[in-house]
């Protein structure tokens, strides 16, 4: 779980850079695209291409192009349609979708990792929610694709390293991951994106080098690892525990209105479902 929680962190402060420098400023379409390329930049020249089964290849690129490419463009499709509250309390059923997909690719049904992810979803939603108003099933619909593509993708990887085990380092074998999200981004930037939009600034520059070589990179990699090493529920609960860490990075440091004691209850709703799901566990070992 430490690689999760480092993520979780990571993630929860890029959340606050991409609000604060890059939406309505840079094309979203090409943040995405340059995210991917710096990310490959990394991992390609590290990939190992012979002595790698073809379907595990092929299979993490899937994942990328899932977990990566689908879910951000339906993510920035749906603010077109949605105010931000509205984005945020849709995205909190994506530990529902983690919980039903592991549960389909084990051909079993956990109740105890399903009560756990919807223990979740009410910490998120104890948080977030903030009435939802207009017309929003268009976007509801696209967050639905996104938090099942992104939830898909995180299983199956985790999925494809149990059935497919090698002595070569996890990090070796995941740059198919980024080319598989640039089979998406790349398209989408080309028939979506604004090239009237490109970053203007030398800070909107870093914060793209930043979420690019970090929060993509490095984020990708240590979330899809650290889902390997924990069961389906954990990783259910733990994709909704941004949502606290966000909201006091983004308190502390950009000094955001945030209801504090909306935070406290649901922060300790997430954390409690953890406890759901480690009892679901032991009542499952006895």
């Amino acid at each position: 779980m430490p690689y999760l929680l480092f993520v979780t962190v990571l993630w929860a402060f890029s959340f606050s850079l991409i609000g604060e420098y890059l939406a309505g400023r840079v094309d979203s379409y090409f943040a995405v695209l340059t995210r991917v390329l710096l990310a490959g930049l990394v991992f390609l020249p590290l990939t190992r291409w012979r002595g790698v089964a073809p379907r595990f290849i092929g299979g993490v690129m899937l994942v990328g192009a899932l977990q990566f490419g689908v879910t951000y463009i339906c993510l920035y499709q749906s603010f077109r349609v949605l105010t931000v509250p509205e984005v945020l309390l849709f995205t909190v059923l994506t530990p529902l979708h983690v919980a039903l997909i592991d549960d389909a690719l084990n051909r079993r049904f956990n109740p105890w990792a399903l009560l756990a992810a919807a223990v979740a979803v009410l910490g998120a939603a104890i948080i977030r929610y903030d009435g939802v108003s207009g017309d929003f099933i268009e976007g509801f619909l696209l967050l639905q694709l996104a938090n099942a593509t992104f939830a898909a993708g995180q299983v199956l990887y985790k999925h494809l390293v149990a059935r497919y085990p090698s002595d070569i380092p996890q990090y070796r074998r995941f740059g198919y991951f980024f080319v598989g999200a640039l089979l998406i981004a790349l398209p989408g930037w080309l028939l979506l994106g604004n090239p009237q939009k490109l970053p203007s600034t030398e800070t909107q520059w870093l914060v793209l080098l930043f979420m690019g070589l970090l929060a993509t990179a490095l984020g990708q990699y240590c979330w899809n690892k650290g889902g390997t090493l924990v069961d389906g529920g954990t990783l259910a609960v733990m994709n909704n525990l941004h949502v606290p860490v966000g909201l006091l990075i983004n308190l502390l440091i950009w000094n955001q209105h945030a209801d504090l004691p909306r935070l406290a209850l649901g922060g300790a709703v997430i954390v409690a479902s953890l406890g759901v799901n480690r009892l679901g566990g032991r009542r499952a070992t006895a």
